[in-house]
C-alpha cells in the first residue's frame, strides 16, 4: 500500500521527520558524507547535496509500491524552472548479508522492469522501445531518464559505493541541456569529471561508459557498470511491456 505522506524527501526531512527507517537514516548519512568529501569526482552531486537540491526516496525489501509516487513526485518538480539541476537518489533497504555485485544488478533492473510495467503514460512515439537500439532511454510518465546503480559490492570502483544500500540516482535528460555528448561544455563536463572518477578509482574509465546518441554505445549498459574494466556482454534486463 503507497504511504499516505509525501514520498519524495528533502534534505531536511532527515533531520525533522521521525517517521523515517533507522536503516534509511544511517544510509543517508554515508551518503552524505561520501559526497559532500572534497575529493568527491561528481562536482554536481557535491553541489547539490551541499545546496539541499537533491531528492531522496526509498524503498523496503518487500514493497516497491512507493516508488512510482516517488519519482512522478520528483518529475513534477520540473514543472518550476528553479529545479531545472535535481537528482534523485533512492534508497533501497540492504540485506542482512551484502550481495554480490550480480544479485545488485539483477535487482536493479528487476525495480526499473517494476517501475516501467506500473507507468500507465504511453512511451514517446519518438523513443525507440528496444533497449539494443543506441537512441533507447529508460521513460517514466512520458520522462527519458538516466538512472544509475550503485552498490556496496562495488570494491574497485569505489565511486558506486555510497553505503551497505543499493542506490539508484535518476537524472531526467533535460537537466543535461547543454550539456550534451557533443557540445562543449558537455564534452568538458564530462572529461572533468570522468579525470576524477578514474583518480579516485585508480581505473580508467569503463568502456561501457559513453555519451547519449553514441550509434556505437547501449545507454542501457551505463545504468549498472561492471567492477572492472571488461565491457558488459548480453542482452538487456529490460524488456518493454508491448515487446514482450
Amino acid at each position: 500500500m503507497v504511504t499516505a505522506y509525501k514520498a519524495l524527501l528533502t534534505k531536511e526531512d532527515f533531520e525533522t521527520r521521525g517517521d523515517l527507517p533507522e536503516w534509511l537514516l544511517k544510509e543517508y548519512a554515508t551518503f552524505h558524507n561520501t559526497v559532500t568529501d572534497k575529493t568527491f569526482p561528481c562536482y554536481f552531486g557535491m553541489s547539490g547535496e551541499l545546496k539541499g537540491e537533491l531528492r531522496y526516496g526509498y524503498i523496503s525489501r518487500d514493497d516497491w509500491s512507493s516508488l512510482p509516487v516517488i519519482v512522478e513526485e520528483f518529475l513534477s518538480l520540473f514543472n518550476d524552472p528553479k529545479h531545472k539541476r535535481h537528482g534523485l537518489f533512492v534508497f533501497v533497504e540492504p540485506v542482512g548479508t551484502e550481495g554480490s555485485l550480480e544479485q545488485y544488478r539483477d535487482e536493479f533492473w528487476a525495480i526499473l522492469q517494476y517501475l516501467h510495467n506500473m507507468d500507465e503514460t504511453e512511451w514517446p512515439a519518438d523513443k525507440p522501445k528496444d533497449p539494443d537500439h543506441y537512441l533507447w532511454d529508460f521513460v517514466f510518465k512520458g520522462e527519458p531518464i538516466f538512472i544509475f546503480g550503485n552498490a556496496p559490492a562495488y570494491k574497485r570502483r569505489k565511486t558506486r559505493d555510497l553505503g551497505n544500500a543499493m542506490v539508484l540516482g535518476f537524472q531526467p535528460r533535460r537537466i543535461f541541456e547543454g550539456l550534451t555528448g557533443t557540445e562543449k561544455g558537455g564534452i568538458m563536463s564530462r572529461e572533468k569529471v570522468r579525470q576524477r572518477v578514474e583518480k579516485w578509482d585508480q581505473l580508467p574509465t569503463h568502456p561501457d561508459i559513453s555519451h547519449f546518441g553514441d550509434p556505437e554505445h547501449n545507454e542501457w549498459k551505463q545504468f549498472f557498470i561492471g567492477d572492472d574494466s571488461e565491457p558488459i556482454q548480453g542482452k538487456c534486463p529490460f524488456s518493454h511491456k508491448k515487446i514482450k
